[in-house]
């Protein structure tokens, strides 16, 4: 299963997010539903780092599917735009196919 925390701030700003497993919807290689979260938060990293002022810390361990990801200066307006759509995108994976294979949390830091 992956699971994936959304942080935020007591302002309610994301200021990071961990995605965490493998989805294990199928064998490796095969597996759309990891190849679906895989792909919005990659291009979600991207995204921030080519396409906004928002400073941002990523580390990736392909192994283990962990992806860190740190705005230490919060997000700009065009960030949370891409953070807001990731979520949506993971939402509607986890409404098709189930907590049994994404679950997402929020929490304030």
């Amino acid at each position: 299963m992956t699971h994936i925390t959304i942080y935020r701030n007591q302002k309610n700003a994301f200021t990071g997010f961990l995605c965490e497993g493998h989805a294990g919807y199928a064998d490796a290689g095969e597996d759309i539903v990891c190849a679906g979260i895989s792909t919005l938060v990659i291009n979600t990293i991207n995204s921030i780092e080519a396409l906004t002022t928002t400073q941002i810390l990523a580390d990736a361990d392909d192994e283990s599917g962990t992806i860190h990801v740190n705005l230490p200066s919060g997000c700009d307006e065009q960030a949370k735009l891409l953070v807001d759509a990731m979520i949506l995108g993971l939402q509607g994976i986890q409404t098709n196919y189930g907590k049994k294979f994404l679950t997402l949390d929020f929490k304030e830091v």
